[in-house]
Parts: C-alpha cells; sequence; structure tokens
C-alpha cells in the first residue's frame, strides 16, 4: 500500500502576521475616524477643536517619551521628518474639510482609496520604480472609480470636497513613503506629530485663524470626552501605532492599498448612523476603487525595485 505525505501549508512568517494584524485594526480605526469627522457639525465642534482633542491626548498620554522623542528626532533626516510630520495636522484639516464638503462615504472612499495610486507616482518620479501590469490595471480601476465618484455623487459642493479629499490622500501616501524610510519607532513617530500638530492647532485657535468652541469654552463636555477616545485613542494611538508597524512588516504599497478597504465598512455604517443613502454612483465608485485595491493587494510588485518599505 502506498501512502502519499501531503505538504502541510507553509505558515506564515511572523512579520507578516504581525503586518496583517496591525492593518486590520487599521482598517477597522480608519473607519470609526471617518464617520466621527463627518459629525462634527452635528457634535458642535468645529475643525480646529477636533485637531487639538485627536493629538493632545497621545501628547498627554505619550508625554513621558516626548524628551526621548525630541532627541531622537537628531538622526533622522530633514526630508524624511517633514514627509512624517504629514501625517499631523496638514492632513487632519484636509480630511475634516474635505468631510464636511462630501459624505462619510465618500470622505472613507476617497482618501485611503486613492493612497495606492498616490503611492506608486511618488515612487516613479522619486526612484523610476514601475509597476506591474496587473497593478497598473488595478491602479487604472482605482481611478476609474475616483471620476465616477465625482462625476455621480452630485451636489454643488462635490467637486471642491473631491478635490479636498484628493490633496488628502496625496499628503497620506507622502507620510506613507517617509514611515517607509525613517530611522524612527513608532513611539517616537506618534510623539513627534502629536506633539507638533497641537501645538499648532492651539496657535490657530488662539489667533482667531480657524474658530474654536473649546477655547469659547461652548463645547459640549461629552461630545469633547467621546471624541477624545475615538479621535484621540483611538486614531492618535492605536491607529498611528498600527500603521507604522503594517508598514515595518510589510513594506508600503500593501498598507497603503490595504487601507482603502475601509470605505466598505464605512459606507455601511453612514447609513443607519448618520442616515446617508448609499446611492448607485456611489455604489459603483465604492466597487470600482475596493476592486481596484484588492486586485493591487493580491498582485506581484515590479521586480525592478525593491518596495519602499522593505
Amino acid at each position: 500500500m502506498t501512502t502519499f505525505t501531503l505538504p502541510l501549508p507553509r505558515a506564515l512568517p511572523r512579520r507578516t502576521v504581525v503586518g496583517l494584524t496591525a492593518l486590520t485594526a487599521v482598517v477597522a480605526l480608519w473607519s470609526s475616524f471617518a464617520l466621527s469627522t463627518r459629525a462634527l457639525e452635528g457634535a458642535g465642534l468645529t475643525m480646529v477643536d477636533a485637531a487639538i482633542v485627536r493629538f493632545a491626548v497621545p501628547a498627554v498620554v505619550l508625554s513621558p517619551w516626548i524628551p526621548r522623542a525630541f532627541r531622537a528626532l537628531r538622526a533622522e533626516r530633514p526630508t524624511v521628518l517633514a514627509l512624517v510630520l504629514l501625517a499631523g495636522l496638514p492632513h487632519f484639516l484636509l480630511f475634516a474639510w474635505g468631510a464636511h464638503l462630501t459624505s462619510a462615504a465618500l470622505t472613507g472612499l476617497l482618501v485611503p482609496g486613492t493612497v495606492p495610486l498616490f503611492v506608486a507616482v511618488l515612487l516613479f518620479l522619486c526612484v523610476r520604480r514601475r509597476v506591474s501590469p496587473r497593478r497598473l490595471l488595478a491602479l487604472t480601476a482605482i481611478v476609474a472609480g475616483v471620476v465616477a465618484s465625482a462625476l455621480f455623487t452630485g451636489g454643488p459642493a462635490g467637486p471642491a470636497g473631491i478635490a479636498v479629499l484628493l490633496a488628502a490622500g496625496l499628503v497620506w501616501a507622502a507620510y506613507t513613503l517617509g514611515v517607509a524610510r525613517t530611522r524612527l519607532d513608532p513611539i517616537t513617530v506618534i510623539v513627534v506629530v502629536s506633539v507638533t500638530s497641537v501645538a499648532s492647532a492651539l496657535l490657530l485657535a488662539t489667533t482667531g485663524v480657524l474658530p474654536s468652541t473649546l477655547l469659547a469654552g461652548t463645547a459640549d463636555l461629552s461630545t469633547v470626552g467621546t471624541y477624545a477616545l475615538v479621535q484621540g485613542v483611538g486614531t492618535g494611538l492605536l491607529s498611528t501605532a498600527c500603521y507604522v508597524v503594517a508598514v515595518k512588516n510589510l513594506g508600503s504599497s500593501l498598507p497603503a492599498a490595504a487601507g482603502a478597504l475601509s470605505p466598505v465598512l464605512t459606507a455601511v455604517v453612514a447609513v443607519p448612523l448618520l442616515g446617508e443613502p448609499l446611492g448607485p454612483g456611489l455604489g459603483f465608485a465604492l466597487a470600482l476603487i475596493t476592486t481596484g485595491v484588492a486586485v493591487f493587494a493580491l498582485s506581484p510588485a515590479s521586480a525592478s525595485a525593491p518596495d519602499a518599505g522593505s
């Protein structure tokens, strides 16, 4: 009697497991970020208020690490540091502004959905890294989804909101490349981004450049507490740390692509939570971008150059 031994499935490397676990958490936390940012108007908070809460919480929680973090900056390259800091107040204000002009579903769709496209463009411009034909097809689907969202979502503020959200996606793509190249550890990244961002937000609020209900004393404390939990702890601490871990373990391309899966969760939850209908136009755009992301994530990268995070 002849017996055949079936090969056991090869276990995933520990780095891959850690990276995928972190990436799963990022998708869920980004969805909560999009939903809570879109709900700012009904909560009685301004954009700068939300920024102060979002960045103050991690800055306070991680305050014992502040001296060590800023000492570590001496070993970092200025260009890379500038890219890392883009994840702070610049990205937050663009994201919140775009959310104000559009919807939660569109906000959750366009920002993470276009990050892989912008990462591919920036890698080509910086290091002449070409993408494989399958990834090029995936990026084409993402672009088609962006165009569909612009054509079918409607509303007088639609095009302006889409443009702002695309800018937010570009800023996050630049940050992703910065994280892949930084010598800073995840805690230091969170500390530096949070401290510089909350200081900048307070400056904008105290000088009157942006209105603030927090400084005016009219903000609802229960709402502030909710935002401190969702955006300060969830986004400010957990999602930032998980994203850095994902990029460090998986490279920059896969986290940038897989992060675009959060729109599915955002769009579904926004229907009962915010009363936003998921129309056929947005559904079509969602399908295009999500399909493009899936194909991008499952396709091999170009062999001509390593991933930015490898």
